[in-house]
């Protein structure tokens, strides 16, 4: 089995001074297969705090100046994951737009960030799973978004995906999906 943790849209410093220590404590309690940022970390040290946690993909957002590049693909378990930013997409979080990039990309599972709000979202026909972790550090967002810092882990094995998604309101909360990708 395999777990990622998969967080997006830090802005750390100019909208946030740093990562929620609810999600610090995740990355030093546990060795995660690979930690996603899906972009706009907006600096450095970010992407420095995060690599000293273990194997970091990490794709460029809009916000971002740092050489990164603007998607990512990777295989973990007999299935294929594609991270983008997702700026590109309007309106943002556009499913359709989402899917077509997962196909273009030839993956399973698509990370994407931008909206600032987490989804999660199975197209049986086309057997691909969008994620978006949302904003780790609940940012405000030029479209929008939830406004609460959010971050998801990912639970990998056998050509299935179990999904917790984390929202950080007065005290943590989680939901939890499951799908099969492989049967």
């Amino acid at each position: 089995m395999a777990e990622l943790i998969l967080l997006s849209d830090t802005h750390i410093p100019d909208r946030a001074l740093k990562l929620p220590d609810e999600i610090e404590v995740f990355l030093k309690k546990k060795k995660f297969s690979k930690i996603v940022h899906a972009g706009d970390l907006t600096d450095e040290r970010v992407l420095n705090l995060l690599k000293t946690f273990g194997d970091v993909v990490v794709v460029r957002g809009n916000m971002d100046f740092l050489p990164l590049p603007r998607h990512q693909v990777f295989e973990l378990e007999d299935l294929s994951f594609g991270v983008v930013h997702g700026h590109g997409v309007y309106p943002r979080g556009d499913r359709r737009q989402l899917l077509s990039i997962a196909e273009e990309l030839g993956v399973d599972v698509l990370i994407s960030g931008h909206t600032h709000s987490p989804d999660v979202y199975f197209d049986e026909s086309k057997g691909i799973l969008l994620v978006n972790p949302g904003s780790a550090t609940g940012a405000w967002g030029g479209g929008g978004g939830s406004g609460i810092p959010s971050f998801m882990t990912l639970e990998v094995s056998n050509g299935s995906v179990k999904v917790n998604l984390f929202e950080l309101k007065a005290k943590l909360s989680v939901k939890r999906f499951a799908f099969d990708l492989k049967i």
